[in-house]
């Protein structure tokens, strides 16, 4: 248990800011839950209130004037502020809601250290913006991204509003290319970004929209970066406005492969 956070490395404080959210999560596991209703089938939990709570806290500690990003409790602090932290408490509410654990903790510093944790396997995957690692039973491993064991994670949630137009991901899984090359899997959370990095992942699909500051993918996004993985939009081009939705593979050739089947499936991204 840290008790002071004033010294820490801003990568610290993500990890640090990480394990304090999953331990909520963890603690209320398999509970009854309060569900908060956000329209259109979305909902958050008391849950995922809470592990934003324990996160606000490690960062007020170590960070008192840093601006914070939640995803439950909007911003607070100056939104154009040059040091903001963008935190998902809790990544799969509705996985955990029905007693799956499959679920993430997903901590960023805005261009700087984020750190991913999994509340049941206590690993915390992280990078201090220029390395990748995952802290397991106290020990630190460099990630090492590989496309060997062939599964890609293809998020097949409702398009964001601002998807790209002419695909979505639930396409590319009639592509006779991609059930030849690939084995899909869904498992509806960012902890599959962290599988990406960690090798455990050949890639990851999504077809949101513009991902520029989501507190879903920052983290992610940022861990696999550094690890190494080729990261880009759906169309190739660099996530954000120009390049929406999110390719992430293992390396390069996955990469390529990949876009090569979204094209196929949906020409209007390339126009």
């Amino acid at each position: 248990m840290i008790t002071s956070t004033a010294s820490l490395d801003d990568v610290d404080v993500a990890i640090a800011a990480a394990r304090a959210g999953a331990e909520a999560v963890r603690a209320r596991y398999g509970q009854r839950l309060t569900h908060i209703d956000k329209g259109a089938g979305d909902f958050a939990t008391d849950a995922d209130v809470a592990a934003e709570e324990a996160i606000l806290g490690v960062i007020r500690a170590a960070r008192p004037d840093d601006a914070v990003h939640g995803e439950e409790g909007g911003q607070r602090g100056a939104a154009d502020a040059v040091r903001q932290w963008w935190v998902d408490p809790l990544c799969g509410t509705l996985n955990y809601a029905v007693g799956s654990m499959l679920v993430a903790v997903n901590v960023a510093l805005r261009d700087g250290p984020a750190a991913v944790a999994d509340p049941f396997s206590g690993e915390v995957f992280f990078t201090d913006g220029a390395t990748a690692r995952v802290r397991r039973d106290g020990s630190d491993t460099r990630l090492a991204p590989t496309a060997a064991n062939r599964l890609v994670d293809v998020n097949l949630d409702p398009p964001f509003p601002s998807a790209p137009p002419g695909f979505r991901a639930v396409d590319l899984l009639a592509h006779p290319g991609f059930v030849a090359r690939f084995r899909p899997r869904v498992v509806s959370t960012t902890l599959a970004l962290a599988w990406v990095a960690a090798g455990k992942r050949a890639a990851y699909v999504t077809d949101g929209g513009d991902l520029t500051g989501s507190v879903h993918f920052a983290a992610g996004i940022a861990l696999c970066r550094a690890a190494g993985c080729v990261v880009t939009g759906v169309d190739g081009a660099p996530v954000g406005q120009a390049g929406r939705g999110l390719v992430v593979a293992a390396d390069a050739g996955t990469h390529a492969l990949l876009l090569s089947m979204i094209r196929a499936e949906a020409p209007a991204v390339t126009s």
